[in-house]
């Protein structure tokens, strides 16, 4: 479910971080036989071979801009099956951002956030207000926040595109989510 207030490690990526390298091709593929947690394991193995088996759930993701170019992959899925809690970038793709709020997935765009952190440091995120802290060094930074009565907030509150659907528009509960 969604937490609007987060507090996790950081993990540091710098710019033009593509879904490619969150969901590479063999996975995405059509028949492959892996458990969502076991496709999780290959997020950013091309760039970062040993992070996805350092990461804990809580961890926060800070990136510089442009995070999550490329194609429209539903690679935010990949960071949430790991744990990851909220991805917070300079800047962020709108095709991912749109599927990460589909997914429930938080993702946060502050601008200066690269320069607040360094990796390993401990971060928190106050979501509904946009505020992003450097517990570690007490500097904090104001993101956009997603105004209150917005869609992407009221789909992120209900946990995805699907749990709003099922709640608001009565459809059927949907069992198999495809690919992710």
């Amino acid at each position: 479910m969604f937490n609007e207030h987060l507090q996790g490690r950081v993990w540091k990526f710098g710019e033009n971080i593509n879904t490619d390298l969150m969901l590479p091709a063999f996975l995405h593929a059509k028949g492959t036989s892996m458990t969502p947690q076991e496709k999780a394991r290959y997020c950013m193995f091309s760039n970062r071979p040993d992070w996805a088996s350092q990461v804990k759930p809580g961890d926060i993701l800070i990136a510089g801009k442009n995070f999550g170019c490329g194609s429209s992959r539903p690679a935010a899925g990949q960071l949430q099956n790991l744990g990851i809690s909220i991805v917070v970038a300079e800047s962020i793709a709108r095709i991912f951002f749109r599927n990460a709020i589909n997914l429930g997935f938080p993702c946060l765009i502050c601008p200066g956030v690269s320069l607040l952190f360094s990796e390993g440091e401990i971060a928190e995120v106050h979501f509904s207000s946009g505020r992003v802290t450097n517990l570690s060094t007490g500097k904090w930074l104001q993101g956009d926040r997603l105004a209150e009565d917005s869609p992407p907030l009221q789909i992120l509150r209900a946990g995805g595109i699907l749990p709003l659907l099922e709640k608001e528009y009565f459809i059927p509960k949907v069992t198999d989510t495809g690919s992710i």
